[in-house]
Parts: C-alpha cells; structure tokens; sequence
C-alpha cells in the first residue's frame, strides 16, 4: 500500500529501524543466504569448499568476511565454462521473470537473472529511495535512463508506478522529446544519467526554454559519479531549475539500490536486502567507519543470481550515524568516490576522474565535457597527463585564466597536468554512460 503523500517515509518501519534490530535481520537473512548458496550452487560450493569454509561457520556479521570476495572476472570466467549464466544462478528457471547483463562497458557484460520475487523486491527497494528525495503519488516521472537490458531505466519505471506516478518512458534518447515533455505534460521529476542531464540543458539553452518556463522540481542522477560533486551538482540545478539528487545500483547487485534523501547527506542503501563493507585494496582488512575502500556487497534476499561479498570496485567511505532525515540504514558519505580500477598515477600522485570533475566544474568558463588523455613521451616514455576541456568564454584563453586552472588542478591533485582548451561543441555529449579516460599509452610488451 502506498503510504500518504504527507508521509516522510515510505516503509518507515524499515528505514528508521533500530540498528541492532537490523544488524539481526541482516545476519538471519545472510544465513538462509549463505547455506542455499552452498548447497545449490557448485560454483559457491567450490569455493567454500576450497578454504573449508561451511555455512555453519557464519554465525555473526562479521564472519562473513571469511567468504572470498567474487570479482566480476571470475563471473565472466564461470560464464565462459558454464554458458549462458554460470552455475550461480540459483533458482528454479520456472522463476526466473528477466535477464539484466551488465553494461560491458569495461568487458563482456555479465549476466544477472531476476526471479518474479526479485522484481517485487527492486520495485520496492527502488520506490523506497525514490520517495526519499521527494517523488510522490501524482508525480509525472521522466525516465531518462536506459530501458532494455541496462537494470536502472525498468527498475525505476516500476517503481514509479508502485508509488503513483504518471510515467514517461522515453530513456536515453530523443533529447529534444525530453524537453517537449518538460513543457507538456510537464514533467515534475527527471531520472537520468549526470551527463545526460548537462546535454538535455544545453539543448534547452539554445531552443531558449529556462528553467522558469517547466514545472521540473526534482533530478536524480546516476549510471556515474558526478553529482555528489559540489560544483557538478550547482550547475545541474542552476540550469535545470531543480533539487538534484545522487542514485546508484550497479547490474550485478541490483539497480537504484541507494539514494540521496532530501538532506543530501550520501547515499542511504537498503540494508534489509543488502549487507555493505568498504575493504582496504592493500590489505584485504575491512576498513574502519570513515576510512575510504572498496564496497563489497552481499545479497541477503535475491533468489535469482545471489552475490556473496562481490567487489564492486567502487571507492566509497561508509557511517552508520543516524542522517538528520532520521533513517537508520548505512549511508556513503560523500557519495561513490571513484572507481579503484580508474586510478591514475601522475608524477608521484594518484588521484581519480571524479577530482579533476570538481576542479573543471567549479569554473564558469568551462563547459561541461572534459577528457582525460594519457599518453606516452616519446623521448622519455613517461605517462603524460592531459586534461582536454571545452571553453565557454574568451576569458578562458588568457595566460592569466589558465595559470588560475592549473593551480585548482594542483590544489586538487597535488600535481599540474598537461591543460587543453578547445572550442565549445569540440567533445562528443554522452546521453548514457560518459567514458572521461582516453588511455592512448603505448602499450608495453
């Protein structure tokens, strides 16, 4: 039953559930978990097996830490020797209800399987966090995510329609349809990816259309980081004239999984469904609250293809502080800071895509596309670093502006990359996934 349009919460028995009563549903539901994916699934089994690990040997949340992390690799591996799907996929093929591979944006998708079970589950986790920035009962919902076999853009159509919405299917196309929809109907919430959004607010620029002129109140952005980025965030509100919110979800796990509430104080995941770690790359050790690592996730109710501590890769910092909104359920703070594979080593200094984001976004005259270009010196054959980034004013062409941006850059990443400027309209516009890291290094071997 939807709850009413007044209500703050849309399972608050859930959200604000005491912690200790949580961590006790977590840890009942990962040993029904555990044990039916030990004893039905060889792949599991194995490497439970391997270490002589039994699902008796879970006996608290922090046993699971002896279950070796799967990596999205060895699922493409287990695909590979077990087509089509792996011998972790789990329930009867009778359940099954839809097929969700991964993007393969970094490789050969991976397939995930959802039972009918699994799909009540998304829809509801999914309008859960919807409702927390915001939709509500009557809202007319512009899904700008992909439809088809990417998990995020059917996920949140169900959802909208759980909570009451008026849905717009268009997806991450027709950018000039989105615009027509923003004037009429008049759509009131826009669900998109951060990139698509800059290049659906270029296009109202130039056909003339502001902010003033749409009833748009409400943007959530995911599919990539940038949102919980201060300066990426201002400008999606300014030129959209709305609140924007961070979402995230990834295919092996399920989509739209955490989301910003209306404090924007980082992304509250499902919990009762989910058990989130943040491990330390070097280590192996799970990380301290506050301290960055990579999230590992656990499925606790998914049917179809369940994940034991699969390793996302995502860089994130975990609290389990109570949020001013009054949920109870773990946030990352500061949002999905970057990807661990996506790290770039420059002069001494690492850093990621998502901090020379900030620094390009933060100046007014620059536009929203930036490039990373690695390349090899062909003298020394040292990695040079070259940011490639759109001017939006002549100011930007001055020794007197680039000395400025260098010196953000140098803030920021505590080393000066190579600086380009080229002309508006130069950078191709992404309307799904932005790809920031052109690697052109000469290869070794």
């Amino acid at each position: 039953m939807t709850p009413s349009r007044k209500s703050k919460y849309y399972a608050p028995e859930i959200e604000t559930m005491d912690r200790e009563e949580l961590e006790n549903l977590q840890l009942q539901r990962l040993k029904w978990q555990v044990r039916r994916c030990y004893e039905g699934s060889d792949f599991y089994r194995e490497r439970f097996d391997k270490i002589n690990l039994k699902p008796d040997d879970i006996k608290s949340l922090d046993d699971v830490v002896h279950i070796p992390p799967v990596s999205k690799e060895e699922l493409r591996e287990e695909q590979m020797n077990y087509p089509p799907f792996g011998r972790y996929a789990i329930a009867p093929q009778q359940n099954w209800e839809e097929l969700h591979p991964s993007t393969g944006t970094t490789g050969v998708p991976v397939n995930t399987v959802w039972s009918r079970r699994d799909v009540e589950n998304i829809t509801q986790w999914t309008a859960r966090v919807m409702w927390s920035f915001g939709v509500r009962p009557g809202d007319i919902v512009q899904n700008g995510f992909a439809y088809g076999l990417w998990v995020a853009g059917l996920s949140v159509h169900y959802a909208a329609k759980a909570i009451g919405c008026f849905v717009l299917p268009i997806g991450a196309s027709m950018t000039d349809r989105h615009i027509d929809y923003f004037v009429n109907p008049g759509a009131t919430v826009l669900i998109a990816t951060p990139s698509f959004a800059f290049y659906i607010s270029e296009r109202m620029k130039e056909r003339g259309i502001s902010p003033d002129d749409i009833p748009l109140r409400i943007g959530s952005f995911g599919g990539e980081g940038g949102t919980e980025a201060p300066s990426t965030r201002k400008r999606i509100e300014s030129r959209l004239g709305i609140d924007a919110y961070d979402i995230f979800g990834l295919a092996e796990i399920g989509p739209t999984c955490a989301a910003e509430c209306e404090a924007k104080a980082g992304l509250h995941f499902v919990e009762d469904h989910l058990l989130i770690e943040t491990i330390n790359p070097q280590t192996m050790k799970r990380c301290e609250p506050g301290e960055v690592g990579v999230m590992v996730m656990t499925h606790l109710t998914k049917e179809a293809t369940p994940m034991l501590r699969y390793w996302t890769n995502d860089l994130a910092r975990l609290t389990t502080e109570k949020c001013a909104c009054g949920r109870t359920h773990v946030r990352c703070a500061g949002g999905i800071l970057g990807r661990a594979d996506d790290l770039i080593i420059y002069k001494g200094e690492n850093f990621y895509p998502s901090q020379v984001e900030k620094v390009v976004k933060s100046f007014g005259e620059l536009g929203d596309e930036f490039r990373i270009r690695l390349t090899t010196d062909e003298k020394t054959g040292m990695d040079v670093v070259t940011v490639v980034a759109e001017y939006t004013t002549a100011a930007a062409n001055t020794d007197e502006f680039k000395s400025k941006l260098r010196q953000a850059f140098r803030d920021e990443l505590l080393v000066t990359p190579g600086l380009e400027l080229v002309k508006p309209d130069t950078l191709e516009r992404a309307m799904f996934k932005a790809k920031r890291v052109e690697d052109k290094r000469e290869k070794s071997g």
